[in-house]
């Protein structure tokens, strides 16, 4: 397995990702901020639904130096609510609109799972990226779609699904098991022509707490891909359900894994608390030159 030396490794990985003609410099991580357009979504302050909130949200993160924006309009918390690919649109369409008229440059990850929203939303509102929580998996269309689309494609581990995933995850080794999965859909996307892929282990999607500690001390070993390595732990159960609490309590120790992820090599932040997670990357770049 091929070896980082920790400086080298976050400082000049070299990664950059084509997002609609512009290369983007992954040399020193970059943040992701979270605009949950749902009513449900686990963490309660996420929520924004009127378009004025939406905007200020969106607004505050690149004020707070978030340079993504990552938007979603399915909750995909253990339960929650199914919603038809027909209100996903309606929840998407003005906002997406909106961002991308105030914003024409920012960068937009769009949260979905659905092959045809990430088509539509891509060719008619200019979305960057695309962030798959299935990998795949919950449409067999995606992944011909993203090599249609010549986007950076956000690909995720998850052991069963939305509704499931929490019930009973069982591993008999979660890392390699995770690794094992991700490198077979890297292939499958790779013979697609898919060129700009960014991993994410999935924490605490079909992960037991004990799970997703062991991904993060073995993060490290995702670096064997050589693609950008996205973490998102923010204000998850991995913290508050082991700490005590619930997510409300979880911005110490959001930040506290956030650094611990940097310090292995993470690329990118997917965060509520965009401030912290700006100053966590300056921190441990600043430890590590």
């Amino acid at each position: 397995m091929k070896q980082y030396e920790v400086g080298k490794r976050f400082l000049n990985s070299g990664y950059q990702i084509n997002c609609r003609g512009r290369l983007i410099n992954l040399e020193e991580p970059l943040v992701m901020g979270i605009i949950n357009v749902t009513p449900d979504s686990f963490y309660e302050k996420s929520r924004v639904q009127a378009l004025d909130s939406v905007l200020h949200r969106a607004e505050q993160i690149q004020e707070e130096g978030g340079v993504i924006l990552d938007v979603g309009a399915y909750s995909s918390r253990p339960g929650a609510d199914y919603i038809s690919e027909e209100e996903e649109m309606s929840r998407l369409w003005p906002v997406l609109k909106a961002i991308r008229e105030s914003w024409p440059d920012v960068l937009i990850s769009l949260d979905t799972f659905r092959g045809r929203i990430a088509e539509k939303a891509v060719g008619d509102y200019g979305v960057d990226m695309i962030n798959d929580i299935s990998a795949g998996t919950l449409d067999e269309t995606m992944f011909e779609t993203i090599g249609k689309l010549n986007v950076p494609y956000i690909l995720m581990h998850i052991q069963g699904t939305p509704d499931d995933m929490q019930k009973n995850p069982h591993y008999n080794d979660v890392t390699g098991e995770v690794i094992l999965f991700l490198a077979k859909k890297v292939d499958q996307l790779r013979e697609l022509g898919v060129s700009d892929i960014i991993i994410d282990p999935g924490f605490g999607f079909g992960k037991t707490i004990d799970h997703n500690y062991q991904l993060l001390r073995d993060l490290e070993q995702f670096k064997m891909f050589e693609t950008p390595l996205l973490v998102g732990v923010s204000r998850k159960s991995m913290i508050y359900r082991f700490l005590g609490g619930n997510p409300e309590d979880a911005l110490n120790g959001t930040s506290v894994l956030n650094t611990l992820a940097l310090s292995q090599g993470a690329n990118i932040l997917r965060v509520h608390d965009v401030k912290e997670a700006v100053e966590c990357v300056k921190l441990v770049s600043k430890t590590l030159k």
